[in-house]
């Protein structure tokens, strides 16, 4: 299905694609702890929304 140099291309793509978010991650680390410091409640409170939803449509399934 794919070629021997499109699955080398892809590996390379994603390798440095990988170190390249990395490195900015990295490099933004600091900026991220200032402008982002409440973003975990969030990420929390939104998957137990999800979760509750996902109870619900269970229950009224039966």
């Amino acid at each position: 299905m794919f070629s021997t140099g499109q699955w080398v291309f892809a590996a390379i793509f994603f390798i440095s694609f990988v170190t390249i978010i990395i490195y900015s991650y990295r490099k933004d680390l600091q900026l991220h702890k200032k402008y982002y410091k409440g973003s975990l409640y969030v990420l929390v409170g939104f998957l137990v929304f999800i979760g509750l939803l996902f109870v619900i449509k269970k229950f009224l399934h039966e």
